[in-house]
């Protein structure tokens, strides 16, 4: 059997081939963007944690951070200086009561800056927008260690 007869004979063994090769490729490129989106999150969780540490606080679930704020500050980061997340920012920053029995409060300032730390490290781009808002609540150390 000649050569030329047998590539002939065996045409889908070579597409076949490139067919899977191909695949492989491309699987093997989904997998290489995961590791390294995977890498930058995990970097930038521990990067936080650390703050928290930092700031006083125990050290949080790195992976829970991971996975909350991925790589770029999911909910955090979309368009933190909205009047919608203005006011849902500050509804947080009261004395935890519901409906008629809900305050303002002074807020604790490592709080406050525990946001602006997460938008710093996540999007800081976006801090400045939110900058003054933060630096003209009232705040006071109001949380005990």
């Amino acid at each position: 059997m000649s050569p030329t007869r047998f590539a002939s004979e065996h045409k889908w063994l070579y597409a076949g081939a490139v067919v899977l090769l191909v695949v492989l490729a491309v699987v093997g490129i989904i997998q290489y963007d995961k590791v390294k989106t995977g890498n930058k999150a995990a970097e930038k969780a521990n990067q936080l944690a650390d703050a928290a540490v930092a700031a006083g606080y125990p050290r949080p679930d790195t992976g829970t951070i991971k996975r909350t704020l991925g790589t770029d500050g999911g909910n955090v980061c979309d368009d933190p200086a909205s009047a919608l997340k203005s006011a849902l920012w500050k509804t947080n920053v009261s004395n935890g009561a519901a409906f008629v029995g809900q305050r303002p409060v002074i807020g604790d300032g490592r709080a406050i800056r525990a946001e602006a730390k997460i938008l710093e490290i996540y999007c800081p781009d976006k801090l400045h927008k939110i900058q003054d808002r933060i630096d003209d609540l009232k705040t006071d150390s109001t949380v005990r260690r």
